[in-house]
């Protein structure tokens, strides 16, 4: 396993100058060319996980590419985001508050939160850095999005596609549990 992980980090290194150079000719927003090149490691790393191994990795990256960069401009009424302010949807910006049980529900709900947490925190140990760590700062930390780029110097775009990209991973991971309480 650590001989793969390490085959895939070297990958990312050697392509992720020429893809994101290839990306940001296609894409002017680099923000969203950002969010592109995050997208497809992130399909990397979940197809890195498959039994099968991807020949030709290069070719597969840049295919991957330019689906996302077809589908970016196919999509412009893409589901909207959360607004990074305070005037935002407190619903929509900290998902994961809204998604988790009550704390106080008595011993069944004290086990099932255990479960919910356990499930998130395997799903999120699958996520990218990127995403990850803007998950865990915003919805554990409280930090703001405004905050986070100005401190990593990140455009704001690019910490919330990260969120969504976290958000939707989470959904999909936790979706048995979900349906199960239903």
């Amino acid at each position: 396993m650590a001989e793969r992980n390490r085959r895939l980090t070297e990958t990312v290194v050697r392509e992720s100058g020429r893809l994101g150079s290839f990306i940001r000719q296609r894409v002017p927003d680099p923000g969203e060319a950002e969010d592109i090149l995050q997208d497809v490691f992130f399909e990397l790393v979940e197809a890195w996980r498959l039994p099968e191994p991807i020949e030709q990795v290069g070719a597969w990256l840049f295919r991957v590419a330019r689906n996302r960069i077809v589908d970016r401009f196919r999509k412009r009424r893409e589901e909207p985001l959360p607004a990074a302010g305070p005037e935002g949807n407190d619903e929509a910006l900290y998902w994961l508050e809204n998604a988790m049980l009550a704390s106080d529900g008595g011993p069944e709900a004290a086990h099932l939160r255990r479960l919910w947490l356990d499930a998130i925190a395997a799903a999120l140990d699958e996520l990218p850095a990127g995403p990850r760590d803007v998950f865990i700062a915003h919805e554990l930390d409280g930090r703001s999005f405004n905050e986070m780029a100005a401190e990593r110097g990140t455009p704001l775009n690019t910490l919330l596609g990260w969120k969504r990209q976290a958000v939707m991973h989470l959904r999909e991971r936790l979706r048995p549990l979900y349906d199960e309480q239903s």
